[in-house]
C-alpha cells in the first residue's frame, strides 16, 4: 500500500519552497498534487507528515497561513492548488525542505 492511498482521501502535497520563518518555525509553498484540495480553515492546526526523497520523515503542525502571497481562500487554493503555510516541526528530523510530499497523519 502506497503513502497516497493509506492517507485520508488521498490527499497529498509537495515542497514548492521552504525557508525559516522570521519569528518561529518555517513557512512552506505546498502544491496538491492528488486528491481534492480541502477547505482551506481545516489546514489550521492540523497535523500534517512530511517525508523526504531520501526517505526521511518529519511531523509538523500548521501554525497559521503566510501572507505574502495574498489571503488564502478556498476559490484560490481549488484553482491554483497552492497555499503557503507557517509551521512548527514536531520531529527532530528536519528541517523540511524542497520536494518532500506532505500528506495528512
Amino acid at each position: 500500500m502506497s503513502v497516497e492511498t493509506s492517507t485520508r482521501g488521498g490527499i497529498s502535497y509537495r515542497v514548492l519552497d521552504a525557508m525559516d520563518s522570521p519569528h518561529t518555525g518555517r513557512i512552506l509553498r505546498l502544491r496538491l498534487q492528488s486528491g481534492e484540495a480541502p477547505p482551506v480553515k481545516s489546514l489550521k492546526g492540523s497535523v500534517l507528515r512530511a517525508t523526504s526523497p531520501a526517505g526521511v520523515e518529519c511531523r509538523f503542525r500548521v501554525l497559521a497561513f503566510a501572507l505574502f502571497g495574498g489571503k488564502p481562500s478556498n476559490d484560490r487554493f481549488a484553482r491554483t492548488g497552492r497555499v503557503d503555510l507557517q509551521v512548527e516541526e514536531l520531529d527532530e528530523t528536519g528541517p523540511i525542505d524542497l520536494q518532500w510530499e506532505v500528506v495528512p497523519v
